[in-house]
């Protein structure tokens, strides 16, 4: 397993490319999905600021938010 980048921590402000959204990490491990049963062995759980609904994505799917 490789390496996450050093930006990519819990608390870091990130980009969802997908989502076109800002979201802070607020915890990158293992997942399990419920719907398919496959487990994710480093998701990164994503909130956006101020709090709202959590998402999960990989962790090669974010990227810094000051990257736009």
């Amino acid at each position: 397993m490789s390496r996450l980048p050093n930006w990519l921590h819990e608390g870091a402000r990130v980009l969802d490319p997908a989502k076109d959204r800002e979201a802070i990490v607020q915890f990158i491990g293992p997942w399990e999905d419920p719907q398919t049963r496959r487990v994710i062995p480093r998701a990164v759980f994503l909130r956006p600021e101020g709090g709202g609904v959590e998402w999960v994505v990989l962790p090669d799917a974010v990227r810094p938010a000051d990257a736009r």
